[in-house]
């Protein structure tokens, strides 16, 4: 059974216990039971919202400009959610995000909301509902309208919502304006929360850290030298055959100059432990039509020698290949089978020629792959060589690219340069695999995590070139696009970020050190940056949500004042009957996205269409 089978089973028991219970009359008053929603109902407070309504020509103001940005924010989630939910439907595969359990701000069922960090997104659900519900109750009293009761929303036993009722004849009796700056309160208290937050967040709370010198271990791949030397995500490799590493370059570095065998020293936050990496030249991943004809799906495929040498590494394979565009190279199974032995060009290999740039230009054919092996007399043996090589090269000068087709023919080619849209130095075009000839090539098998970039797009100092190569780096620039980069890391891999980044926690503080004022704090600095960081997160998307105009979310409620105003209008004989055509048909549009969003592409799927 799988985790939302096994959320959904838990919801209907919860649900029938409580019905029983409400049933019997065991319930208190204050507990309500609507199927697997239970409401907690309480009159304290009002006494406290009655003082703080005060001055109320100050909330009118704040509550005006909130339902001006509502309106607008009404607009963008309508446009949002239809497109969204047609694009699902025309998706032939459903990303990570449309998964139904990833819709459920649950963590450790949402892939994307990891257990550790539980209890810092439950203290930012449980703020942003009292919030955004206060808001309501505030405006309430400030607009003169009674409130019955307030209290808290739980499916099942979770924190959903919170709840003030105002008194429906006194909602009735309020202007129009009243009730539509009462409706929109709570969407304008999330966002003022949000930016609070967020200040904190990028001000003092990141500013006060910095990143740990060494290399950062975001990942050990399966079956490769460093998981079997038991190295794991949080690991921190600080020394590399007697040589400090401050960074993932000095990583690099010393292991270009270490033996096949390799010592290192780890940090792994609690104690620091040596181990031995006995290095095997792996094949982690492969572009498809690659010159040696192989696929690599779960297990890696090892290259155990060129040329007929023995080879155990990154450096040993290209010393091996040397200045020869070609090469013979003999692959194997993790586990010594399936040996081959495969004669094929080394170099770049390009997995896409763009249309109409230079290399196109020069004669190249567009969706051909092929293996640059040089440009203008430079050997080109893997991307980084080509990278390298493009870099010195001016725009605008003609350089000859030597490159193999996939029919295995020697093709020169003169291409002028473009400017590199990215980076200094010219650019022929293309879309370029990571690795050489196809093959991604790893002798170690870990991943760096890059904690200095996602502290830089928090704002803080993440070092020099920490945002170097990151294609959302140029956000960091900005309050609204910090912002912006803080709500999308949760979802990095969906943005090209090689990790989610869900705050700092778990092995991940292990990477970060504490500098200036923050440093008493300890681990509480990472715990205020966490309830800080899905605090604000939490409630700007609950104001997003509460802004799609469907009822009976409050953009719900605020687009059937705004129908009420113009229909009152209009030469219209049954206005009621139109302000209801216009509301329930936004949210039928609603109801159509949102379905479409979590289900569209199963039913389709059902159906045989896809």
């Amino acid at each position: 059974m799988n985790t939302v089978l096994w959320v959904l089973t838990g919801i209907l028991a919860y649900t029938a216990a409580m019905t029983w219970l409400r049933n019997r009359g065991i319930l208190p008053d204050s507990v309500r039971i609507s199927g697997p929603l239970t409401t907690l109902h309480t009159r304290r407070g009002r006494a406290f919202l009655e003082r703080l309504a005060g001055p109320r020509r100050f909330w009118r103001a704040v509550a005006n400009l909130g339902l001006g940005g509502a309106l607008v924010a009404m607009v963008g989630s309508f446009v949002l959610i239809v497109s969204s939910g047609v694009s699902a439907l025309s998706a032939t595969q459903p990303s990570a995000i449309q998964q139904p359990q990833n819709f459920l701000i649950i963590p450790g069922v949402n892939e994307f909301l990891p257990l550790s960090v539980a209890p810092e997104i439950v203290g930012g659900l449980a703020i942003a509902m009292v919030v955004h519900e206060g808001a309501h109750g505030l405006l309430c009293r400030v607009e003169d309208i009674e409130i019955d009761s307030m209290g808290l929303v739980f499916l099942a036993i979770l924190p959903v919502g919170a709840f003030v009722e105002p008194d429906d004849e006194a909602t009735r009796e309020a202007s129009r304006g009243a009730r539509a700056r009462m409706f929109a309160a709570g969407v304008t208290a999330n966002v003022v929360l949000t930016v609070i937050v967020f200040a904190l967040l990028f001000g003092p709370v990141v500013g006060a850290m910095g990143v740990a010198p060494g290399y950062a271990v975001g990942e050990a791949t399966p079956g490769s030298p460093a998981a079997d030397a038991d190295l794991a995500q949080g690991d921190r490799i600080v020394e590399v055959a007697g040589e400090p590493v401050a960074n993932a370059a000095a990583f690099e570095a010393a292991l270009s100059e270490a033996d096949a065998d390799v010592s290192m020293v780890v940090d792994d936050g609690d104690a620091e432990r040596e181990v031995t990496v006995e290095r095997e030249l792996q094949a982690i991943g492969s572009a498809g039509g690659n010159p040696f004809g192989v696929t690599v799906r779960e297990d890696p495929t090892v290259v155990t020698a060129v040329n007929g040498e023995p080879v155990r590494t990154e450096g040993g394979f290209l010393a091996a290949v040397g200045d020869d565009e070609r090469a013979t190279v003999e692959l194997e199974g993790v586990d010594g089978s399936n040996a081959t032995e495969v004669e094929a060009p080394i170099g770049a290999y390009i997995v896409g020629v763009q249309e109409d740039g230079p290399i196109h230009d020069a004669g190249a054919a567009v969706g051909e792959p092929l293996t640059i092996v040089e440009i203008d007399g430079d050997r080109i043996r893997d991307d980084d060589a080509l990278a390298s090589t493009l870099r010195e090269r001016e725009p605008g000068t003609t350089v000859e690219v030597v490159a193999y087709t996939a029919d295995d023919e020697r093709v020169p080619y003169d291409v002028e340069l473009d400017a590199h849209p990215n980076r200094e130095g010219g650019f022929i075009g293309v879309s370029v695999f990571p690795g050489t000839s196809g093959l991604a090539l790893d002798d170690v098998g870990v991943s760096e995590y890059p904690a200095g970039a996602y502290l830089e797009l928090l704002g803080g100092d993440g070092g020099e070139g920490a945002l170097d190569g990151v294609a959302l780096g140029g956000l960091a620039d900005s309050a609204l696009g910090l912002v912006f980069v803080t709500l999308i890391l949760p979802l990095g891999s969906l943005f090209g970020l090689p990790f989610n980044f869900a705050g700092f926690a778990g092995g991940i503080t292990n990477f970060y050190v504490l500098e200036g004022g923050l440093a008493f704090l300890g681990g509480g600095a990472f715990l205020l940056a966490n309830l800080l960081f899905w605090t604000g997160w939490i409630n700007i998307q609950l104001a997003l949500f509460n802004c799609l105009p469907a009822f009976p979310l409050d953009g719900g409620r605020i687009l059937r004042m705004v129908a009420e105003a113009v229909v009152s209008r209009l030469p219209i004989g049954d206005r009621h009957a139109a302000v209801r055509t216009i509301t329930v048909s936004s949210g039928l549009v609603m109801l159509f996205g949102l379905v479409s969003m979590v289900f569209g592409n199963q039913i389709l799927s059902a159906l045989g269409l896809i």
